[in-house]
């Protein structure tokens, strides 16, 4: 038994710096860099890409690349919440104030009070949530839970097929191994026909995280009871906390989340490259409670 005990250690310790080779390889195949992408590439996050494309050095390479690019051209980083608050009146998409058994932060959707029409700005607004998110991770936890509420769901308010294609492309292709779980609540017999499109554009991988939770279901609320405190989680969801959504108490946490984003990122004009080595091979953290490189 013994004997056993420490071969499954040592294979766990042969693994782990296996791994480390492999993310120092990638690092090297990246080549030089400086500024918001130094910061950004950490050993974290290139371990996140590496175990997208199946630890393939040369695909996690072009998905990192192709990452960059679109940080450097969008600048999620730079998102104000004044910018997109508007998106957010009717408490459709915010972060909860309490995190799952495991220590990770929520996010929290209802479809159903959309409010705006502009795909731009909606998506924008995810975008800005999902940093939010990120920032607000405790240390030692890279991946976040998504609880979607369906109520009030229907095919004429959706978003446009266009828009949760472009969804999926952000969150799998920009955000790879962020997503623990996702938890849909309740959805109408008429998603089944909007999921199997969403779906399409999925992964096998990240369609994986979604489970489909009814509260008439023992099975599929027990899989709510298992990640959550129920006297955390909202009623909507089948838990015992009433709070509603505060728009103006929201915002006021945002704006302060954005001083501290913007300190964080401000680190990445000073940090530079050397040796082919990141200034930022570990995460990095604001406020001593959360880690912030994406």
């Amino acid at each position: 038994m013994f004997k056993r005990w420490y071969g499954d250690k040592d294979h766990h310790e042969q693994d782990s710096a296996e791994k480390q080779t492999k993310i120092n390889e990638l690092r090297a195949a990246i080549g030089p860099l400086s500024g918001h992408s130094l910061l950004f590439c950490s050993d974290a996050c290139l371990r996140r890409y590496l175990e997208a494309r199946n630890w393939n050095i040369q695909k996690s390479k072009k998905m990192l690349e192709e990452t960059l690019k679109w940080r450097a051209a969008y600048k999620p980083e730079k998102i104000h919440w004044d910018e997109v608050a508007v998106e957010g009146e009717t408490g459709k998409l915010y972060r909860a104030n309490y995190l799952d058994r495991s220590g990770r932060t929520v996010l929290l959707m209802k479809p159903g009070n959309q409010n705006t029409t502009s795909q731009e700005n909606q998506l924008r607004h995810l975008v800005y949530l999902l940093e939010n998110a990120i920032m607000n991770l405790p240390p030692g936890q890279e991946q976040m839970v998504w609880l979607i509420d369906f109520n009030g769901w229907s095919l004429s308010n959706s978003v446009p097929i266009k828009t949760a294609r472009e969804t999926a492309n952000i969150l799998q292709n920009h955000y790879p191994e962020r997503l623990a779980v996702a938890f849909l609540y309740n959805p109408p017999r008429i998603f089944e026909t909007f999921w199997k499109i969403v779906k399409y554009f999925l992964d096998p991988k990240t369609s994986q995280k979604v489970k489909f939770v009814y509260p008439k279901s023992g099975e599929s609320t027990s899989l709510l009871e298992e990640a959550f405190d129920m006297d955390t989680l909202q009623s909507s969801f089948g838990g015992k906390n009433n709070q509603q959504y505060d728009h103006a108490e929201f915002s006021k946490l945002m704006r302060q989340d954005d001083i501290k984003t913007a300190e964080y990122w401000a680190m990445g004009d000073e940090v530079t490259e050397m040796n082919g080595n990141s200034a930022s091979n570990h995460d990095l953290e604001v406020d001593g409670n959360a880690t912030t490189e994406s």
